[in-house]
């Protein structure tokens, strides 16, 4: 039940906020199942990819979608997923979280100041 809890409230984020993966999904992972860094980023991509499609699906009922700027993004991020996900067994752990922690102190800032 706890584990469809948190998909629940990652669902809830990921539809509303288009951040639920990475942001919700990994720091839980990590910290409160103990999965290690690797698992978690893993785990969390494979559970992001439902979300992602219902929320698409209601986007695009409701015409929220520009399809010519998504088609180029998606052919982007399939290339970066395949690079992405060859580089994950390849750098250590402690550069992830290091990454992870700039990346979030990043998007926090350029939301404070947006």
């Amino acid at each position: 039940m706890k584990n469809m809890l948190i998909g629940i409230i990652a669902g809830l984020i990921s539809g509303m906020f288009s951040a639920g993966g990475g942001l919700v999904l990994v720091p839980i992972f990590i910290y409160f199942l103990k999965l290690n860094e690797k698992q978690s980023r893993a785990t969390s991509l494979f559970c992001i990819l439902p979300m992602v499609i219902v929320a698409a699906i209601v986007y695009s009922r409701n015409n929220f979608i520009d399809w010519n700027l998504g088609i180029k993004c998606a052919i982007g991020g399939i290339v970066g997923g395949i690079i992405g996900g060859k580089l994950l067994n390849k750098v250590p752990t402690k550069f992830l979280q290091l990454s992870f922690i700039l990346f979030l102190f990043y998007a926090g800032i350029s939301i404070i100041i947006k």
